[in-house]
């Protein structure tokens, strides 16, 4: 009787875990149509009311990952105009927003970096003049993706950098999981990809999404050298701690690098002089930032950026068959959606009354706001994308900023610079998976450093926030 039992329970269970994800979309839609057929509370309208419904979808959708977060994004744009929340004009054209352009106009340019072979070659070239010695190649394969994601996507520098960690552990004849210095190498090009692209909007999506949802929301922006300086004192404090954790947890066993050495100048020397087309594109780039750097604010970040490509194509220094390979078209189906979400939420006043029905009456200064938000988002992140972080903290948190006294911009910042650091598991960054694909990292070494330097991440960003953003102009 007791076998049978567990028997049927043990069928119970597989049967649920195999129909996992239907199981949590009928839940939703009972609940999502409980909640659109119930009388709204006081001080919450009935267009409000659907709203909260819809984000209420949206978010466990994104959470789950049951359905793809762009079709996510696109079911909400879809029940918008059918529930009277918007009007269809309003909601499809919140795929123009500025802040999409610019993404767009950014991830093309990095296409072009990627396919020139520019890109590598600098990271050959710097790698080669520094890393001579097992501390020197540590710091390198630290520091260089730290810097790449300045300027673009963390993804893309941590699937251009893999391929050289993996020839240098290759010709260092690193054994695999049991090698701590090639677990070093390979945390250190992840770690380091991931914290650099924290400092600028080029780092990541969460950072267009975010300023698309505030402008939309408030009107406000931030410049592109506004957000550097926000974030680049974490990010230099983190990456030097980074580096101290990793070599505490993961002692080198080696103390010569010359094969890796021969290697990298091997690799150098195949490529050749420097193309026409590799100078005209780093020009080309340089001249971009430049113009982020010093006319954002006056031309337009998504105006500078689609510039660029116009004469990037306009010279023939890329071809649209690869940019149609390269660029991940279904993220701007997701920042529609999220901003409209966003939109939604606010004018409805559905993050509004959500915020006043969240927060406690017991600590209304600032920090009561700024210190569990960016723990919230800092370890969420872990769970699932940062991008869907950033979308549905958003509307909440700006309504709550002005009963906390912060500028919209200020708690923009704190929400999402800490979003970036997904330090642990796969789900918030590739960066993460692709070290755990290498052979070397298991999930044992990201938890075991990975944990340490988020603690160490949140307490260091609020520490930033207190001492240093006031210099900024950040009243807080």
């Amino acid at each position: 009787m007791n076998k049978n039992l567990i028997g049927a329970r043990a069928n119970l269970i597989m049967v649920a875990v195999k129909n996992y994800r239907y199981l949590v979309i009928g839940l939703v839609w009972l609940i999502f149509g409980v909640i659109i057929s119930s009388s709204p509370p006081a001080g919450l309208s009935v267009q409000g009311m659907r709203a909260l419904a819809i984000f209420f979808v949206c978010v466990v959708f994104w959470v789950t990952n049951v359905i793809p977060l762009m079709i996510t994004s696109l079911l909400a744009i879809i029940l918008f105009p059918l529930l009277g929340v918007l009007d269809s004009k309003l909601t499809y054209s919140l795929f123009g927003n500025k802040a999409v352009f610019f993404i767009l106009g950014a991830f093309i340019l990095a296409s072009a970096l990627m396919r020139s072979g520019l890109s590598t070659r600098l990271a050959l070239i710097v790698l080669k003049r520094c890393g001579r010695s097992p501390r020197s190649l540590l710091l390198s394969i630290l520091f260089l993706p730290a810097f790449a994601s300045f300027w673009m996507s963390a993804h893309a520098v941590a699937a251009m950098m893999f391929p050289i960690v993996s020839e240098i552990t290759d010709a260092l004849k690193l054994k695999g999981e049991n090698s701590n210095y090639g677990k070093s190498l390979f945390l250190a090009m992840a770690w380091g990809c991931i914290i650099g692209g924290t400092a600028t909007f080029l780092g990541g999506a969460r950072a267009p999404l975010a300023l698309g949802i505030l402008y939309e929301i408030t009107g406000k922006s931030v410049d592109f050298v506004t957000w550097a300086l926000a974030g680049l004192p974490t990010v230099l404090v983190m990456l030097i701690l980074t580096y101290i954790v990793i070599s505490r947890f993961f002692p080198a066993e080696i103390d010569d690098v010359s094969l890796a050495e021969e290697l990298l100048s091997k690799r150098v020397d195949t490529l050749g002089k420097i193309s026409g087309k590799e100078k005209a594109l780093g020009m080309l780039m340089l001249a971009t930032i430049c113009c982020w750097v010093f006319w954002g604010q006056v031309l337009g970040l998504a105006n500078i950026a689609l510039a660029a490509v116009f004469v990037a194509f306009t010279f023939k220094l890329m071809s649209w068959k690869e940019v149609e390979e390269d660029v991940n078209w279904g993220i701007f189906l997701m920042y529609g959606g999220a901003i409209c979400l966003g939109l939604a939420m606010e004018k409805t006043g559905a993050a509004k009354w959500l915020a006043e029905n969240v927060l406690s009456d017991t600590w209304k200064s600032p920090w009561g706001l700024i210190l569990p938000l960016s723990f919230i988002s800092l370890f969420l992140t872990e769970a699932i994308s940062n991008s869907a972080v950033v979308a549905f903290l958003m509307p909440i948190a700006i309504s709550m900023s002005p009963q906390f006294g912060l500028d919209p911009v200020v708690t923009t910042l704190v929400l999402t610079i800490p979003s970036g650091l997904a330090l642990v598991l796969p789900m918030g960054t590739p960066a993460t998976a692709i070290a755990l694909s290498s052979g070397f990292v298991k999930y044992r070494d990201t938890l075991k450093g990975g944990l340490l330097l988020k603690i160490v991440a949140w307490i260091v960003f609020n520490l930033t926030v207190y001492f240093y953003w006031p210099w900024l102009g950040f009243k807080i």
